[in-house]
């Protein structure tokens, strides 16, 4: 344990950070656990953990990892091993209790607007799951480069169309200012806005004023982000109304 790490010669992965656009798909590819998300680009956690076969290569959609030969620590297969086993006790669970392999996109087909006298049939749009701001990790794939909704709570039971209107090709998530912890939700939205960097954030919440709590920590966790994201405010009345 305490000896000198022995080096060699051998095939390793290469990250190039100028090409990698933090998404993620190689660290979720790497079975040893080799490659995180760090501040928006894919690092190596450790040398001994990377086994230098490549199977996370062809998942890279910017063609950022290549294989090179150079002098590196063995792969210790032992160390993965209990790496492994400690990531699992740390992320086998959402705040909810729920398993982190919960968090999923949901593929949905293209549906027709039904035409003039014709019934609709309403689908779901939620393309995501989960949803809970608390419960939602900021590495999400669905959040990357998305159309960000956040909702309060009750808007989804007063506005009738919120499917139709709102959450169609948006990634959306859902917290209450008033019930709900703000500072870690703040802190939550912060880091979610800094990783993923969505396209566009539109809060939409009700009219009640405890409800204005919601643009404010919008407001608070782009200004802390750095990014230079649109914010826009819809507000929904207690009759359903988009006011």
């Amino acid at each position: 344990m305490g000896g000198a790490t022995t080096k060699t010669k051998r095939k390793i992965i290469k990250i190039d950070e100028e090409k990698c656009d933090g998404c993620g798909l190689c660290a979720l590819s790497c079975a040893e656990g080799a490659l995180q998300i760090i501040d928006d680009k894919a690092k190596l956690v450790s040398e001994d953990y990377c086994d230098g076969l490549g199977a996370c290569i062809g998942e890279c959609p910017q063609g950022a990892l290549t294989i090179e030969e150079r002098e590196a620590p063995e792969f210790d297969e032992e160390a993965v091993k209990h790496y492994l086993q400690e990531k699992r006790k740390a992320e086998a669970e959402l705040p909810c209790g729920c398993p982190s392999c919960t968090v999923t996109q949901i593929e949905r087909p293209e549906t027709e607007i039904p035409a003039p006298g014709e019934t609709a049939h309403h689908e779901s749009m939620l393309s995501h799951w989960p949803v809970q701001l608390r419960l939602v990790p900021p590495t999400a794939p669905f959040l990357k480069n998305a159309d960000l909704l956040l909702v309060a709570d009750c808007v989804p039971f007063a506005y009738a169309d919120f499917h139709r209107d709102f959450l169609k090709d948006h990634a959306v998530l859902v917290a209450c200012p008033k019930l709900d912890d703000f500072d870690a939700h703040l802190e939550k939205l912060t880091a979610v806005v800094r990783q993923a960097q969505p396209r566009s954030l539109t809060v939409i919440r009700m009219e009640v004023p405890c409800c204005f709590g919601l643009v404010h920590m919008v407001k608070q966790a782009v200004a802390a982000s750095g990014q230079d994201i649109p914010i826009e405010e819809v507000v929904i009345s207690a009759r359903g109304e988009c006011l």
